[in-house]
C-alpha cells in the first residue's frame, strides 16, 4: 500500500474518533453534565451535544423516576417489639449537576439514607400504630428522606412501607386480641338489643294496663296462634285482671237479689 494512501487512512480514522467523541446525543430523560479540564460547565440535553475532544468529558444521569426496595429493618419499636419492615423508595434526579458533583454516588446515598432513616423513624412509633397509620408513617419518612437527599438534587416523592414482619408470639397474641375485641362488640350488641327490646315491652306493658280491650284483644290473638299448634294438650292461661271485670258483675247482682 502507498505510504499516501495509509497516510489518508490513518488522518480518517483520527478524524472519526474525534467526531465520535465530540458529538453525543442525549435522550429525552437524559442530561449529559459536562466537564471542562476538570472544572465543571454545565447540564446540557437533551438532543446533540457538541464536545471539545480530550478537554470535555461528560457523564449521563438518568432523569426517570428510580424504584428502590429498601432491605428488610431489624426495627425495635417503642413498646419494645423486634419487628422485621422493608419498604419501596421512588425518586429522581432534579438537578443532574448536583447529583454528579455533590455526592460520590447519588444511589446509593439514598439507599443508605433510607434504611438509617426507616430505622430511626420506625423505633420511635409502637406497634399498633406502625400496623394501623401506615399513612402518616410514610408521609413522615418521605419528608425526612427528601430532606436529606435535597442537597444532591435527588427529589423523593414516595415512601411506603410494605411488610412488617411479626414474631410468632406476637401474632398469636395480635390475633387473641381482636378475638377478645369481637367478643366485646358481640356483648355489647346483645345487650343494646336486650335494652331495646325490654323498653319496648315497657311501653307495650303500659298501654295493655291503660286499656282493658286492648288486653283482652292481645290474649285473644294469642289463644288464636297457640290453637293452631298441633298439641295434645293445651293449658290457657287466664289473668285475674281479664276476669275481673266479670267478677264485680257477678258480685253485683249477687248484692241486687240479696236486697230484692
Amino acid at each position: 500500500m502507498p505510504p499516501s494512501i495509509l497516510g489518508i487512512g490513518i488522518i480518517i480514522a483520527f478524524v472519526l474518533i474525534l467526531l465520535s467523541n465530540a458529538i453525543k446525543i442525549l435522550r429525552e430523560y437524559e442530561r449529559g453534565v459536562v466537564f471542562r479540564l476538570g472544572r465543571l460547565i454545565d447540564a446540557k440535553g437533551p438532543g446533540i451535544i457538541f464536545l471539545i475532544p480530550m478537554v470535555d468529558r461528560m457523564l449521563r444521569v438518568d432523569l426517570r423516576t428510580i424504584t428502590f426496595d429498601v432491605p428488610p429493618q431489624d426495627v425495635i419499636t417503642r413498646d419494645n417489639v423486634s419487628v422485621k419492615v422493608n419498604a419501596v423508595l421512588y425518586f429522581r434526579v432534579m438537578d443532574a449537576s448536583k447529583a454528579i458533583v455533590a455526592v460520590a454516588n447519588f444511589f446509593e446515598a439514598t439507599s443508605q439514607i433510607a434504611q438509617t432513616t426507616l430505622r430511626s423513624v420506625l423505633g420511635q412509633v409502637e406497634l399498633d400504630e406502625l400496623l394501623s397509620n401506615r399513612e402518616k408513617i410514610n408521609q413522615e419518612l418521605q419528608a425526612i428522606i427528601d430532606h436529606q437527599t435535597e442537597p444532591w438534587g435527588v427529589k423523593v416523592s414516595v415512601v411506603e412501607v410494605k411488610n412488617v414482619d411479626l414474631p410468632p408470639e406476637m401474632t398469636r397474641a395480635i390475633a387473641r386480641q381482636a378475638e377478645a375485641e369481637r367478643e366485646r362488640r358481640s356483648k355489647v350488641i346483645h345487650a343494646e338489643g336486650e335494652f331495646q327490646a325490654s323498653k319496648r315491652l315497657s311501653e307495650a306493658a303500659g298501654v295493655l294496663s291503660s286499656q282493658g280491650g286492648a288486653l283482652l284483644l292481645r290474649y285473644l290473638q294469642t289463644l288464636t296462634e297457640v290453637s293452631a299448634a298441633k298439641a295434645a294438650t293445651i293449658i290457657f292461661p287466664l289473668p285475674i285482671d281479664m276476669i275481673e271485670p266479670f267478677l264485680k258483675k257477678g258480685r253485683y247482682l249477687e248484692d241486687k237479689r240479696t236486697e230484692g
